[in-house]
């Protein structure tokens, strides 16, 4: 028996869906690569800093 989705096709494979994930994911990290180098080219061409990155909250107390 073989898997089809709703629509009458076979399923794609899940290494096929895998493979877009992974290649949708890098060029999603070079574009914000790109973003940031572009931001920092801006600065440095304005003498204005970055915005310094947040500080990620733990959720706990820090006594």
């Amino acid at each position: 028996m073989s898997k089809r989705s709703g629509n009458g096709t076979p399923a794609r494979s899940r290494d096929e869906r895998l493979r877009e994930a992974l290649r949708a994911n890098l060029l999603r990290r070079k574009a914000q690569a790109r973003a940031r180098a572009t931001a920092d080219d801006i600065s440095d061409i304005t003498g204005t800093a970055a915005a310094p990155a947040a500080e990620a909250e733990t959720g706990r107390d820090e006594s």
